[in-house]
């Protein structure tokens, strides 16, 4: 092959997984369900909008299809309302979910018939378990990190305290130094971990399971610990590791963390 070939499938290598990349590195929850009339009837048709400060654009909406079925995808963490609307039925409004890394909160809901324009607004209900997806994850907020006790902060510790990960040596407070810990879960070799920001993998390129930096946990708004039924974008089978950076703002304003002997 020539010189000329060889830079001309280089380029179109590279380009493809520029492309790619951003439709994978991302947290990926969303919001599904069905919706329905006080009947039972499905309810075709509806516009259901989901807005978040999380979201660059403000605000992403999808329509009900003929089953009453809708699906909102690839949303990042944070705080949502979820808007159902359809002329001649009241407005419905779920306010303040929490949609955590990784997940697809199910959202089922009824609309009622109203002659006048009314919206009802629902406040407090976040769905605990993602009946669309099979995975095992436990998902840290930054509130958690923060108040868990842990012999060092960095993502190794913390999956310590997480049910069915092992380590590979006891973290008694100094894992900071060179010589990383490893996780393991089901027996799975430490060489199968997948660690990622946002969905970015960050493996060492020696292929042994460990990162070559250590991360502050005050970084991130939430870390997702997958342990099982891991999804196919990532090609190994140990504990997928998922760090989904804070967002910033106008203001200045920091945190600060010390550790004594």
């Amino acid at each position: 092959m020539t010189r000329l070939g060889t830079f001309l499938i280089s380029v179109v290598v590279i380009t493809t997984y520029m492309t790619l990349m951003p439709s994978v590195a991302s947290a990926q929850s969303g919001f599904a369900g069905i919706v329905k009339d006080p009947t039972g009837a499905i309810l075709p048709g509806v516009t259901v909008e989901a807005s978040s400060p999380a979201l660059i654009e403000g605000r992403r909406s999808a329509v009900t299809d003929e089953r009453g079925q809708y699906k909102i995808l690839d949303l990042r963490p944070g705080t949502y309302t979820v808007t159902f609307t359809l002329p001649g039925f009241n407005t419905l409004k779920r306010d303040a979910i929490e949609l955590p890394a990784n997940f697809t909160a199910a959202l089922n809901v009824e609309l009622d018939v109203g002659g006048l324009e009314q919206t009802v607004t629902v406040t407090g209900e976040t769905p605990l378990v993602d009946t669309q997806s099979a995975v095992t994850q436990q998902v840290l907020p930054l509130q958690l990190i923060n108040t868990v006790p842990m012999g060092g902060r960095n993502i190794q510790s913390i999956g310590a305290v997480l049910t069915g990960i092992t380590q590979s040596l006891p973290d008694v407070g100094g894992a900071q130094g060179m010589q990383q810990t490893y996780m393991a879960v089901h027996g799975n070799d430490p060489r199968n971990n997948s660690i990622q920001v946002d969905g970015m993998s960050l493996n060492g390129i020696e292929g042994d399971g460990a990162i070559q930096q250590y991360y502050n946990p005050m970084m991130f708004s939430e870390m997702s610990y997958q342990t099982g039924a891991v999804s196919a974008e990532t090609s190994a089978g140990g504990v997928r590791v998922n760090m989904i950076p804070r967002d910033g703002g106008n203001s200045f304003k920091g945190d600060l963390f010390f550790s004594t002997t």
